[in-house]
Formats: structure tokens, C-alpha cells, sequence
């Protein structure tokens, strides 16, 4: 038997500062949708070729075409008011740093909620241009997308409920144009998980939106399932929303109640690593494998592939190893819009993007590392160990 260790990009790559120009010039209508896509197939390229070099087998889009990973599938749609004219009625991020992100809040007009743009658009650029690559499409989850739904008002003709059924459709149709362009995985973020336990430490809230989740997710068959992963950080904007949160009290018992086969986990940046391993020991599922974040995107230091390969095999001494994958702990520039708040820019757009490279060539290297110690230890216990 050999031992293989998977690892996989989260998403976002630092935008280049002439996409981030075109998407300002985009939004003010100084260029037409065509002309901004066209903007972004180049940086799309440039960032492909950045995956590629750093060894990384399984690519991303970088996210260069979203306006941000929680609400392209609305940007610019009719039925929803953004951020600038809702007078902070929308749901509010609150990052440590002081900074905020607010979710636009849907209007009430032009129903039933339809998405105005599908992942699948992005993915199908991909392949146009990298046919043989493999793909991995993320895309934002029910809970986070049902997040829009006015908190204390209920539309007169248009319930909550009718928009769970709506969005719910929607979502799904998304997974499903996805698969048949020949996704390699579908990965669904779901940075309000552990920001929910803050909100509402007694975790109704996260029951709701596991709940929610599993709605959409028992609509696959157990072969599509088998595609299909969640992602779980405390925010990766710079800073964190909810890292302070305990990542074991019900954060993973609750997110291994979830029909997926794959997780991806913020792991680098927790301090208290061993808890968490054997909270996961003791909730994974056969069926299932965790892809851990084995790279602090929040930290400009570049790890080193030393550093990652010992992470790894720490990992090894808790979970089965057909159960290991590896990922770096989030996207790293989940948002193309500045912040609310601001924070302090501490390099350049140019070096992000060098940074977050070779952040991800150390977790390539760093993993085959563990991979080929792994198995040089394998062969040995069979050797001396014979049937």
C-alpha cells in the first residue's frame, strides 16, 4: 500500500492591482461586463501559471472573477439593496482588527430570489483555457447565502421559508452545472459556522445552519457526495472573526454531522493543535478525510517546508492516513473590495501575490515531505513485520 497525501488550494489568490482598477472601472460602468472578464481571464492565466509552478496539481481560479466569495452569485442583482444604501441593516462581519464586512440585504422586489451568477461560469473559463487541469470550484453555502433574508422583518408575499426553498434550488443548480463541466471538487465555505458560535454561543444558530446545509446536501447521490467538502476558518480578511471561538465544544462535532465527505479546516493558527486532533479522532467518519490547513494565511511569514512536513506527521499520530490531506488554513484575499474600517496594508499587491506562492510551494513540498517519510516508515513495519 502506498500512502498518499492529497493537498489542495482554499480559493483566493491576491488580486493583481490592474484587475482590482478594472473591477472599480466595472462598477462604475466605465467598461462593460465583457471587456472586465476579458481583464480577468489574464490575471486568471498569470494565476494559474502561479499554482502550476509552485507544484500545486489541483488549481483554483484564484477567485479572480468574484467581487468576493460570499456574494457573487447577487452582486449587481435587482433584488438585493448592497451595502452602501442599506444603512448597516444587513448582517455585519466584525473582524478583531476593527474592520467589517456587511452582506447586502435582500429587497423584497423582483421575486422569486434567483442568483444572477453561477460558479459555474467561472469554472467553465478554467477549462476553456486549461482543459487537462484539475479544478476545484468553490462556492458559498446556504447558511451564509440565507444570511440576506432580513433579520427582523418577514416579506408579506415572499416568507423565509419561500426563500430557503428558492435559494436552496438555486444552490443546488449551482452544484450541479459544476459537476457536469468536470469539476475535480466542489468546496462550500462556510466562514459563518464558527462566527454563529460567537454570535450565539449556545450553537442554535450553527444547529440551524447545519441543518440548513444538510438540506441541500441530501440531494446528491453518495458518488456526488464524494466531491463535495466544507470549509470552516475563523475569517482569513487580514485578521479574524472568530478565533477566539473553541474549536471543539461544538464547532466539530457539529460540523462532522454533515453529509460531505471532505473537510477543510483552519488548523495552522490554532495554538492548542493536540485538542483538536483528538476531537477530530473522535468525530470523523470512515468515509470521510480532512484536508488540514497546514499554512497561516494571516501570517506574512513563509513557512518552511520543514515546518509543514513536522506538522503533518504530528497530524499522522491522531488521524488514519488515508484520512490526511493537507490545505493552507483559508483564501488569501477573499474579498476584491477594501474593507469597512480599513486596516493597515502591509505589502504590496505585488508581493501578496509572490507571498502567497510560495506560502503554497512550502505546503506542496512540506506534504510530499511527510508523504515520503510516511511510507519510507510503512515499508519498514512491513519488512520487518511479514505476513
Amino acid at each position: 500500500m502506498k500512502i498518499n497525501i492529497p493537498t489542495e488550494p482554499i480559493g483566493s489568490i491576491p488580486r493583481p492591482r490592474y484587475l482590482i482598477d478594472s473591477f472599480k472601472k466595472y462598477n462604475e460602468g466605465l467598461i462593460t461586463y465583457e471587456e472586465y472578464m476579458s481583464i480577468c481571464d489574464k490575471s486568471l492565466e498569470e494565476t494559474v501559471h502561479g499554482f502550476l509552478e509552485a507544484g500545486s496539481v489541483v488549481i483554483t481560479d484564484g477567485e479572480q472573477y468574484k467581487p468576493n466569495f460570499i456574494t457573487y452569485p447577487i452582486h449587481g442583482s435587482n433584488q438585493v439593496i448592497d451595502q452602501k444604501n442599506n444603512e448597516k441593516k444587513g448582517f455585519i462581519i466584525q473582524f478583531q482588527d476593527g474592520h467589517i464586512r456587511q452582506l447586502p440585504i435582500l429587497s423584497g422586489k423582483n421575486l422569486p430570489f434567483k442568483y444572477k451568477q453561477y460558479a459555474n461560469e467561472y469554472l467553465s473559463r478554467v477549462k476553456k483555457m486549461f482543459p487537462y487541469a484539475k479544478i476545484k470550484q468553490t462556492i458559498i453555502s446556504v447558511s451564509a447565502m440565507s444570511l440576506i433574508y432580513p433579520a427582523n422583518q418577514q416579506f408579506e408575499k415572499y416568507s423565509k421559508d419561500e426563500f430557503y426553498k428558492d435559494m436552496l434550488n438555486e444552490v443546488e443548480k449551482e452544484i450541479r452545472m459544476c459537476l457536469e463541466t468536470g469539476v475535480e471538487s466542489i468546496q462550500i465555505d462556510a466562514t459563518e459556522a464558527r462566527l454563529s458560535l460567537k454570535i450565539d454561543p449556545s450553537g442554535q444558530m450553527l444547529k440551524k445552519f447545519i441543518d440548513l446545509n444538510n438540506q441541500l446536501l441530501i440531494r446528491f447521490n453518495d458518488e456526488e457526495i464524494q466531491k463535495i467538502g466544507i470549509h470552516s476558518c475563523p475569517g482569513g480578511d487580514k485578521s479574524f472573526h472568530s478565533s477566539d471561538v473553541d474549536y471543539c465544544r461544538l464547532l466539530i462535532p457539529s460540523l462532522f454531522k454533515l453529509r460531505v465527505s471532505r473537510f477543510y479546516l483552519e488548523f495552522a493558527a490554532e495554538k492548542d493543535k493536540i485538542r483538536i486532533l483528538e476531537c477530530i479522532a473522535k468525530n470523523i467518519k470512515p468515509h470521510q478525510i480532512v484536508f488540514f490547513g497546514v499554512i497561516n494565511v494571516v501570517d506574512p511569514r513563509v513557512e518552511t517546508p520543514e515546518e509543514v512536513r513536522d506538522l503533518v506527521l504530528e497530524i499522522a499520530k491522531y488521524i488514519p492516513l488515508n484520512q490526511i490531506g493537507t490545505c493552507c488554513d483559508c483564501g488569501y484575499s477573499p474579498f476584491s473590495q477594501p474593507p469597512i474600517g480599513g486596516y493597515p496594508q502591509t505589502h504590496s499587491l505585488e508581493s501578496s501575490r509572490e507571498i502567497a506562492f510560495k506560502k503554497i510551494k512550502s505546503r506542496v513540498e512540506g506534504t510530499k515531505m511527510a508523504e515520503d517519510i510516511l511510507n519510507h516508515l510503512f515499508s519498514i513495519s512491513i519488512s520487518t513485520n511479514p505476513k
